[in-house]
């Protein structure tokens, strides 16, 4: 827990209930329905650099392994991989709306993953939707009301493109209020161990950078990532009690997640996901 700008506690919203996830507690208990989650490095049967549990295909890991590693998550959240949908995360903007009829998209391979999106949200029940992550953000929408969940892959380009307010937009022409949509940010690369340089600097809109941005001279920066898709989301009407962010960082937290600065890219990836159960 940490201190909140009213001096009350802010709670941790990621609970690690089994060595291989953490959950959405909150969330979940507000819906029985709703399974929502990030994975850790652990409990999986990848070898070397992507020990133990990386579930992505895209990292020259044993296809086998990978595959594996998913069957275990589906077993877990109740799942099967028929019914997960992947996008192909390009480190954009694009968000898409998917349906039943996109099942199994991503799920077996990188191939079938929706081509040039790096959001997907949905009205449908018993549809899982994933993502991936080894620093950047995730983000997790969720309109109780209107029951439409969606997940984002926010690295520096998708979040200084607005990604975040791309998701909103998408909500509000399915039907969500402002005032329902919640949203968590979740575990990604903290600002200690996240240096930027002039270039990625020049990108943030200048509303936002005294509250993102830490000068290290010599045009070096450290850049609070989470922080800024926080800005961002405020800055497009969502209510400041509507907005979760993890302590968590992927650098930092070297026994649960894999890092790509840490690890130098020889990683593995988690995998973010949110379902509605039928």
């Amino acid at each position: 827990m940490k201190q909140d700008k009213g001096g009350g506690l802010e709670v941790e919203p990621f609970h690690l209930e089994q060595e291989q996830i953490l959950q959405l507690k909150g969330w979940q208990q507000s819906s029985t329905n709703l399974v929502a989650g990030m994975t850790t490095k652990n409990g999986g049967v990848s070898k070397g650099n992507f020990s133990t549990f990386n579930c992505g295909l895209h990292v020259q890991d044993v296809i086998d392994d990978v595959l594996e590693n998913r069957e275990r998550l589906a077993a877990l959240t109740g799942f099967p991989l028929e019914d997960w949908v992947a996008a192909e995360q390009v480190h954009g903007k694009k968000v898409q709306l998917v349906s039943g009829l996109d099942k199994g998209k991503g799920a077996f391979s990188t191939e079938s993953a929706l081509s040039g999106i790096d959001g997907i949200l949905t009205k449908e029940k018993g549809v899982l939707l994933i993502a991936f992550y080894a620093d950047c953000i995730p983000l997790y929408f969720y309109d109780p009301e209107e029951e439409i969940i969606g997940i984002a892959h926010a690295g520096w380009k998708g979040t200084v493109n607005q990604i975040g307010k791309e998701m909103i937009t998408r909500f509000k022409e399915n039907g969500s209020k402002l005032e329902n949509i919640q949203v968590t940010i979740g575990p990604g690369i903290s600002q200690e161990h996240y240096e930027v340089d002039e270039r990625v600097v020049s990108h943030i809109d200048q509303q936002y950078r005294d509250k993102v941005l830490k000068s290290k001279g010599n045009q070096r920066f450290l850049l609070n990532l989470k922080e800024l898709n926080k800005e961002i989301l405020l800055h497009s009407g969502i209510l400041r009690h509507n907005i979760d962010m993890t302590n968590y960082c992927t650098y930092r937290d070297k026994d649960l997640f894999f890092s790509y600065r840490r690890d130098q890219g020889k990683t593995g990836r988690m995998l973010g996901f949110i379902g509605m159960r039928v």
